[in-house]
């Protein structure tokens, strides 16, 4: 399996690739992890992207996609995997493509788990977290049985200060902006399959893994 998953904030893209892992014994190719785990190792991608990241600069795409390269080439190359978080413009979509290709790695499919603006911004303003067991609620669909008090432990439950209304919209603009261009990109490429993210967890895991068959017995 060699896919990605699209989707905006709060599309639940997280959590399903979570379960994708798992059932595809899968690894979960992210840029914070590829960044974490070379400077850990002090591969030559982790070693400039360490020197970036002190000098207080961001990575670049170029080195992004020498990671991306490291863990999908090599004698433990990883053969089953999920990016998620990258590609997030077309630029790196065409860089991730040209890449994949010269490694003999092309994508399979792409999934894009769309649920509509409105109930996004409810899923990430109305999330609130527990204090000190990290239980997740939503003011919306599953609030805690007393407000702002955790079912769990009966701590205090609280809104992160980036799940506010304002920043989501911010967030929101970015991603049809810059990520929504993808849509159409792996559309032309016959590569896109798009699933309903508004339904329950288990319906959304189950059309997914519906379309990575399809994926497979496409190739």
């Amino acid at each position: 399996m060699r896919i990605v998953i699209l989707g905006a904030p709060g599309c639940g893209k997280g959590t399903q690739t979570k379960l994708l892992t798992e059932r595809y014994d899968a690894v979960q190719l992210s840029t914070g992890d590829l960044l974490r785990g070379a400077v850990a190792e002090g591969t030559p991608a982790g070693l400039k992207a360490k020197e970036v990241m002190e000098a207080g600069g961001l990575v670049s795409d170029e080195i992004v996609l020498e990671l991306i390269r490291d863990r999908v080439t090599g004698a433990n190359a990883v053969k089953n995997f999920i990016l998620d978080g990258f590609p997030r413009n077309l630029h790196q979509a065409e860089a991730l493509e040209e890449m994949l290709a010269e490694v003999g790695q092309p994508l399979m499919g792409v999934v894009l788990v769309d649920v509509p603006a409105s109930e996004l911004t409810q899923r990430i303003a109305g999330r609130r977290i527990c204090r000190d067991c990290g239980a997740i609620y939503n003011v919306y669909f599953s609030p805690s049985k007393v407000e702002g008090v955790c079912d769990e432990c009966g701590g205090e439950t609280y809104q992160r200060s980036d799940d506010n209304e304002a920043t989501v919209a911010s967030r929101l603009d970015t991603y049809a902006a810059q990520t929504e261009p993808l849509v159409g990109f792996y559309t032309d490429r016959a590569l896109l399959h798009k699933v309903m993210g508004n339904a329950s967890m288990g319906d959304v895991f189950d059309e997914i893994c519906a379309a990575v068959e399809r994926f497979s017995v496409a190739q």
